[in-house]
């Protein structure tokens, strides 16, 4: 069976840009699990859910049909049949979500879809939980961080690409309270699993992340 990697971190740490890469070179799949969180969230917005109610959220899981598709540039997540891709990217969403992921009947439901994937082997998956819950066994598991500040610079550069503005001490903040929530929630808190490889990606380019992960697979 090909290798199952895990790559985990918080908010703003490259995961995403960095496991999508990794499965192409590797010839793997590629999954971004906190996609899934995010859709689940914009539908909760889009029908003023309260995303504090455990109760509306697990209905609204269930309720919302989510097929995502791979693509040469990641993953296009479709939403009750709509192609959401760039909309669980607004601010918003990346507002509210950990209020959806800390949930854990929300997290009960897409961890067995993540889990499925996992178990067919040859998959690259990126989230907040996936050495520690959902890929436990997977023969490869990374652990990326960076500064605070450093992660507020790139989620502000990625926002600036979309022609959207925001000031860096608020991006700072809102990463941060991400941060606290993601590692204080009950249910599969965010940390490292404790055979992950650490990673501070702080002073490291995507290349040389990219790189440093493809070597240790392939045994270079």
């Amino acid at each position: 069976m090909k290798p199952r990697i895990a790559i985990d971190g918080p908010a703003g740490a490259g995961k995403s840009t960095v496991a999508r890469e990794v499965a192409r070179r590797l010839g793997l799949a590629y999954l971004d699990t906190g996609a899934m969180y995010r859709a689940i969230t914009l539908a909760g917005l889009r029908q003023n859910a309260d995303l504090h109610n455990t109760a509306a959220l697990e209905e609204l899981t269930r309720n919302s049909e989510l097929d995502i598709q791979s693509a040469p540039n990641g993953n296009i997540i479709y939403l009750n049949g709509e192609n959401v891709t760039e909309d669980i990217r607004l601010p918003e969403v990346s507002r509210n979500v950990s209020y959806v992921a800390r949930c854990p009947e929300v997290r009960d439901i897409l961890v067995g879809k993540q889990r499925e994937m996992g178990n067919r082997g040859g998959v690259v998956m990126d989230g907040r939980d996936i050495g520690t819950t959902v890929m436990p066994d997977a023969e490869f598991k990374f652990f990326l961080t960076a500064s605070l500040e450093e992660r507020a610079r790139r989620r502000l550069a990625e926002l600036h690409a979309k022609g959207e503005t925001l000031a860096l001490e608020q991006m700072v903040k809102e990463i941060g309270a991400r941060d606290k929530i993601d590692s204080e929630r009950e249910c599969a808190p965010l940390r490292p699993a404790e055979d992950a490889i650490h990673l501070d990606t702080t002073a490291l380019t995507k290349e040389e992340v990219i790189e440093s992960i493809v070597n240790r697979v392939s045994g270079k």
